[in-house]
């Protein structure tokens, strides 16, 4: 196969801050001409990193990874040229992405039914925090309510049942909510392919959420009385829970087939002796005594560093997983081979490598990613190819209709 599947699409990405953008990412990577369209003063999300408790840096690192490929203009939409604008754009385009909240897209005209009329092949992508019905619907939320704490993840993950519900990461429920979005737009490229025709596709923040917990809300929904957490020192598996070796360094065991597994994890860490004693040597006895065993097993990883279990662990065939810091992904080359972190496409930047969208197909070469837009880089650029010449490019920008500005 040549070329990209996306290649020759046209996407516009009129949306803000994480996960309506992150779904034109996945069409960037996969060939698709992505033109971000930013208010006047830009999309919020450009000036994330520089909140409160964020790593500190000096450039956009999260708009360079989540903006990647893009091209990009400001137009201020309140002004019938800028109006005028997009609606060429629109009508040229095959995709439209959006997460502006409804009263936002009825003061803009840009809702599906202002968009339709201009191109019957286009595909409408919403992205909302409550869904597209009922009274929440034009309520504005992010990942850390909609989905995060809505969902009732916030409140399962407790460390014990005691705890404080524990916050989420920036853009955690973000990133699969474009991901959804993404599957969402090729599905109905895929429709478009047998009517011809273009489609309204949505997702939403706490559908999301309620998919991330689906076990749990399952069971509610059945009826059934969902049980508090445990301390990891209550656990009711220990062969299913994390350990702190002498270094510092955490780990998961994750011997879910524990019959299969347990000898060999008896014999990995040379305690046979557990294996025999009648409080261990089943499943069922070992859940029993489940508070005991943890109890051993912590001294008995706390004997060396992490760098001398993990070979053990590996060597016997042992499910687990580091607890990584962020610091560690840098170097851990899996996440190279599995195309998690990538290079970047151009050597003038500030890094060498990004996160890599999660989606792949043989035989299909994603783009290398290019850098992200400053705020209006591509006004003139994307202006000439909808027919404005220069003088009137230069009144548009006077009139403040097209802006420009430098990021940091």
């Amino acid at each position: 196969m040549t070329g990209r599947i996306f290649d020759g699409l046209k996407v516009l990405d009129v949306a803000s801050f994480i996960a309506g953008p992150v779904a034109a990412t996945f069409m960037a990577d996969f060939g698709a001409e992505v033109i971000k369209v930013e208010a006047p003063g830009g999309d919020p999300y450009r000036r994330f990193d520089r909140g409160p408790g964020m790593p500190a840096a000096d450039f956009d690192y999260s708009w360079l990874a989540d903006n990647r490929s893009k091209r990009g203009i400001c137009l201020d939409l309140k002004h019938d040229d800028g109006q005028a604008i997009l609606r060429k754009l629109v009508a040229d385009a095959d995709v439209f992405i959006t997460n502006f909240p409804f009263p936002v897209r009825g003061s803009l005209k840009l809702n599906y039914e202002d968009l339709k009329p201009l191109n019957n092949r286009l595909i409408y992508a919403s992205l909302t925090a409550y869904g597209e019905e009922g009274p929440e619907a034009a309520k504005t939320g992010f990942d850390s309510t909609a989905l995060w704490a809505r969902s009732g993840l916030m409140h399962q993950v407790k460390t014990a049942p005691d705890a404080a519900p524990a916050r989420s990461v920036p853009g955690m429920g973000d990133h699969p909510t474009g991901t959804a979005l993404f599957a969402a737009i090729a599905m109905a490229l895929y429709q478009r392919e047998k009517t011809g025709e273009g489609s309204h596709v949505s997702t939403s923040l706490v559908a999301n959420g309620a998919w991330s917990n689906l076990v749990y809300l399952q069971a509610a929904l059945a009826g059934a009385e969902i049980p508090p957490r445990p301390h990891r020192d209550d656990w009711f598996n220990s062969l299913s829970n994390h350990y702190q070796c002498r270094d510092g360094r955490w780990f998961i065991l994750a011997l879910v087939s524990e019959d299969k597994y347990a000898g060999r994890f008896f014999t990995a860490i040379d305690r046979l002796d557990l294996f025999e004693d009648p409080r261990f040597c089943d499943s069922a006895a070992r859940r029993e005594n489940a508070h005991t065993l943890i109890a051993i097993l912590d001294e008995v990883f706390r004997q060396k560093d992490w760098a001398e279990w993990q070979p053990v662990l590996e060597e016997h065939g042992i499910p687990f997983g580091l607890i990584s810091l962020p610091e560690d992904v840098p170097s851990d080359r899996t996440f190279e081979d599995a195309g998690a972190v990538v290079p970047v496409g151009y050597d003038d930047g500030p890094v060498d490598r990004t996160i890599g969208t999660p989606v792949f197909m043989r035989g299909q070469d994603k783009l290398a990613p290019q850098p992200p837009p400053s705020m209006g880089q591509h006004n003139a650029e994307v202006l000439r190819e909808l027919g404005y010449d220069d003088a009137e490019i230069g009144r548009l920008e006077a009139a403040g209709i097209v802006q420009k500005r430098e990021t940091r």
